[in-house]
């Protein structure tokens, strides 16, 4: 059991909704955890209403992201763990870089400053904003094509249809735009601390079918970090796609998740 109310924030990424978490909050409320999991700026409280009002959430880049999760952490009564998936998992290698988490689990996360090999099916499912350079203040949404292609390649076409009616939603253009500029910009939002050796353990899952953050990318950003003699530790899942952590399969990953953190002592 975790020491008891360890806070755990959950973050989740581009086109899913924070209450797609709900599964992980219960099984790690009953491991003794005390976890959260707080949408992004602009984000309704549920699916349908961020769906009706997409320009809510337009405009939003990295930065706004990760003061807004600073801001909910630190009203905490003690640094939390963070978990994030996808564009989550670069807000929380953003957070624990700049000490404000104790630990982090970066769930096949976006591409950090520094990763310069991008595959072409990560190209692809960025391809949905950035073909459209006006897209950078607008929200975008994905076909549920396109989301099996990004999302639900590794599982039953039936059951991407089913996450995609269920969890999908509008999401900022700007956070794609500012990743895959970011070796071009000196003060990039996508840079991370790789550096940082004070910060808590972190863990870089990779999903070997994952056709938005393929198993490369988080190898990759696993070596950005040989300089820090901090934790930073690589989990890789060689079935699995970016659905991973809320299709049927989720539990094995939130068991070695769970796992980690008790190797860990968190």
């Amino acid at each position: 059991m975790a020491s008891a109310g360890t806070p755990v924030v959950f973050i989740h990424g581009l086109w899913l909704h924070a209450d797609s978490w709900g599964p992980w909050i219960e099984r790690f409320r009953q491991e003794g955890y005390e976890p959260s999991a707080p949408g992004w700026p602009g984000d309704e409280d549920t699916v349908e209403e961020t769906r009706q009002r997409p320009e809510r959430v337009a405009e939003y880049g990295i930065n706004d992201v990760v003061e807004h999760y600073a801001q909910i952490i630190g009203k905490l009564d003690a640094k939390p763990i963070v978990i994030g998936h996808s564009f989550g998992g670069l807000m929380v290698q953003r957070l624990l870089g700049e000490d404000a988490a104790a630990a982090g689990v970066a769930i096949d996360a976006a591409p950090i400053k520094g990763v310069v090999y991008l595959p072409p099916s990560a190209l692809r499912v960025a391809s949905v904003a950035l073909r459209n350079p006006a897209n950078r203040k607008r929200a975008v949404s994905l076909t549920r094509e396109q989301f099996r292609y990004g999302f639900g390649n590794a599982i039953p076409e039936q059951e991407s249809t089913a996450l995609y009616e269920r969890w999908t939603i509008p999401s900022p253009g700007r956070p794609l735009f500012e990743a895959a500029f970011a070796n071009l910009s000196r003060n990039s939002p996508a840079k991370v601390r790789t550096d940082n050796a004070a910060r808590g353990p972190l863990l870089i899952t990779a999903g070997g079918q994952d056709h938005t953050v393929p198993a490369a990318v988080s190898r990759s950003t696993r070596k950005l970090y040989h300089k820090s003699p901090a934790v930073t530790d690589l989990k890789e899942f060689p079935d699995r796609g970016h659905s991973l952590t809320v299709d049927s399969g989720w539990t094995d990953v939130a068991a070695a998740v769970l796992g980690w953190l008790k190797e860990r002592s968190l």
